[in-house]
C-alpha cells in the first residue's frame, strides 16, 4: 500500500471516478502528477471540525467515515468515502476550515492535492475552475435530495436511496455500481437517523422480494433494477 504510485500508475484508478474521467486530458494529467501519495491506519484521523483546510482527497483504497458530534456527544455519521470518491472540495472554495471529523475506517491509501498548489495552478488556468465547481455541485444536489427525502419520503425509499448511493459512489463510479456493500446496519441507521431495529425490518423486507441479500458485515445487491424502481416511487 505504502509503495508511491507514479502518474502513470495513478490514471487508472483515477479514470475509475466519472468526474475524473470527464476532465481535459491536460488536467488529468496535472492532477496525476501533482497528487501527493498519502496512507493513514485504521482508527486515525484524517482531520477535525475547525482544521485548516488541507486541499482535496481522492480514495484509492480503504474507507474514510466522515462524521459530526453534538455538544453533549451525539455523533452523527455522514457518509463513508470509498474508492472512487474525492471528498474535501468545499474548503477549496470559501478556505474555511473544515466542518466534520473524518475518521479512517479502514486504512486508506489517498491521493491529495494540497490547496496552495490548488489554488496556485487555477490562478493561473482560470478556465478549470467549472470543473471543480461541478464537483462541488454533484456534492449540493446530494444534500438537497437528501434534506428532501427526509421530509417527503417513506423510510423504505430512504434506505433504498442510500443502497443505491454508496453502490454508485455516489454517483462517482464510473461504469457499473458495485454489489456487494461493506456497511453495517447501525451505520445505515446513523446516516438515516433510523433505528438499527427499523433498517434491520427494511432490509428483512427487501431480502424477502428479492433486492438483497444479508451477509456479515455487508448487504450484496442481487437485483439492482428492482431497488432502482422501488427507489424512485414517492
Amino acid at each position: 500500500m505504502s509503495k508511491p504510485f507514479t502518474a502513470q500508475d495513478r490514471l487508472p484508478a483515477l479514470k475509475s471516478s466519472a468526474w475524473f474521467a470527464g476532465l481535459a486530458p491536460a488536467l488529468q494529467a496535472w492532477i496525476a502528477q501533482a497528487a501527493r501519495v498519502r496512507t493513514l491506519a485504521a482508527g486515525q484521523r484524517l482531520f477535525a471540525p475547525g482544521d485548516v483546510s488541507d486541499g482535496l482527497y481522492f480514495v484509492v483504497k480503504g474507507a474514510i467515515r466522515m462524521t459530526s458530534s453534538s455538544a453533549d456527544g451525539r455523533q452523527a455519521l455522514l457518509a463513508i468515502a470509498e474508492t472512487p470518491q474525492w471528498f474535501g472540495e468545499a474548503s477549496l472554495f470559501d478556505e474555511l476550515p473544515r466542518t466534520h471529523d473524518a475518521w479512517v475506517e479502514s486504512d486508506v491509501l489517498l491521493l491529495h492535492l494540497h490547496q496552495h498548489d490548488l489554488i496556485e495552478f487555477l490562478e493561473q488556468n482560470p478556465s478549470h475552475w467549472r470543473a471543480f465547481g461541478l464537483l462541488l455541485t454533484q456534492k449540493l444536489r446530494l444534500a438537497f435530495e437528501a434534506i428532501e427525502g427526509s421530509v417527503l419520503l417513506p423510510v423504505a425509499v430512504r434506505l433504498a436511496r442510500r443502497l443505491l448511493a454508496i453502490a454508485s459512489g455516489y454517483g462517482e463510479r464510473s461504469g457499473s455500481s458495485k454489489r456487494v456493500i461493506s456497511v453495517q446496519q447501525e451505520q445505515l441507521g446513523s446516516m438515516l437517523s433510523i433505528s438499527r431495529q427499523t433498517v434491520n425490518q427494511i432490509l428483512k423486507d427487501f431480502e424477502e422480494q428479492g433486492f438483497l441479500r444479508r451477509t456479515r458485515g455487508a448487504i450484496e445487491i442481487l437485483d439492482i433494477d428492482q431497488l432502482r424502481s422501488f427507489a424512485a416511487t414517492r
